[in-house]
C-alpha cells in the first residue's frame, strides 16, 4: 500500500488526474483507478512509465519505501 499511496500522492502533486495519467499512458481511467485502488499490481515497465510521465525517479520511490519497511521492522 506505500507504493500506491506514493503514486497517488505523486500524481496529485503534478496536477494530473486519473483520467491525465491514464491518456498519458495509452490506457483508460479505470486502469489507473484499478492501480490506485489495489485491484492491479504496478508492475515495474509501468512504475517506469508513471515516473517519467509524472517527472519523478521510480527508483527514489523504491528506495523510500524500502527504507520505510526497513524501520518497520
Amino acid at each position: 500500500m506505500a507504493l500506491i499511496a506514493m503514486l497517488i500522492a505523486k500524481r496529485e502533486a503534478a496536477g494530473f488526474t486519473q483520467s491525465q495519467l491514464a491518456e498519458a499512458l495509452g490506457e483508460y481511467q479505470s486502469f489507473v483507478a484499478r492501480l490506485e485502488s489495489g485491484q492491479r499490481r504496478v508492475d515495474v515497465i509501468e512504475l517506469t512509465q508513471i515516473a517519467r510521465i509524472l517527472g519523478f525517479e521510480a527508483a527514489e520511490v523504491v528506495r523510500t519505501i524500502e527504507l520505510a519497511g526497513s524501520k518497520m521492522r
